[in-house]
């Protein structure tokens, strides 16, 4: 449990915009262990998004510096970013993301085809059958509900195993009930996996699922306690 898979360091990230510069992330340092699950939080325009987003190289640190898995993020280029991503890390978003044109299931099948795996369409159809939907792999998103969509993209986020998911709200589109079928799952596939997860919501309940919480505010990390058994 104290391997680190992700480490920042003074980290800072500033981005333009109509009014000048924005500083959103300032001065952070954090450490994710491997195996761990943490919960950001902190209210609307804290950066607990744009931190998720640096860590899964999405976005790039104006300074500083962010190491995953040991590769330091900062000297990727896009393509070798996204490589980076798809053999480590599976990412969940709070809007699902899914390819509207594609069923459930070649939207599962997807980051497989890429990685070059020859029974995509076999590994795909057993992970949505992981997420309940086996029968439901020759719909189109539009003819999900959005609990059905978010099963989807957790299904594709897991489904090359990766030693990271990072989620963006992902219940923040559902309702209750639905979003806590997700997190259920979310935790499932991690435990069953062995991923690291790191989780950004705005709901203490799902936070205090994690073994450890980290509270932004105006682009800071102000505490980190470990959640409650």
């Amino acid at each position: 449990m104290h391997t680190p898979i992700i480490s920042l360091r003074d980290v800072h990230l500033s981005l333009p915009s109509n009014a000048g510069v924005v500083h959103i992330l300032k001065n952070v340092d954090l450490t994710v262990h491997r195996g761990e699950t943490v919960g950001l939080i902190g209210p609307s325009g804290s950066g607990k998004s744009s931190l998720l987003m640096l860590m899964g190289g999405l976005e790039q640190a104006s300074s500083g510096k962010v190491d995953v898995l040991g590769q330091d993020l900062s000297i990727l280029n896009e393509d070798a970013l996204a490589r980076f991503r798809r053999s480590h890390m599976g990412i969940v978003f709070q809007s699902f993301h899914l390819i509207p044109t594609m069923t459930a299931l070649e939207n599962v099948a997807t980051p497989l085809e890429l990685a070059g795996v020859k029974d995509a369409m076999e590994r795909a159809r057993a992970e949505l059958a992981e997420v309940g939907l086996a029968e439901r792999g020759g719909h189109f998103p539009a003819q999900l509900s959005g609990g059905e969509q978010q099963r989807v993209a957790l299904a594709r986020a897991a489904v090359l195993r990766p030693n990271i998911l990072l989620a963006d709200e992902p219940t923040g589109n559902l309702d209750g009930q639905n979003g806590s079928v997700i997190m259920d799952m979310l935790f499932s596939l991690r435990e069953k996996h062995g991923s690291t997860l790191v989780l950004v919501t705005h709901d203490p309940v799902l936070a205090k699922r994690c073994d450890r919480m980290i509270a932004l505010s105006d682009g800071r990390i102000v505490s980190q306690s470990e959640a409650a058994a």
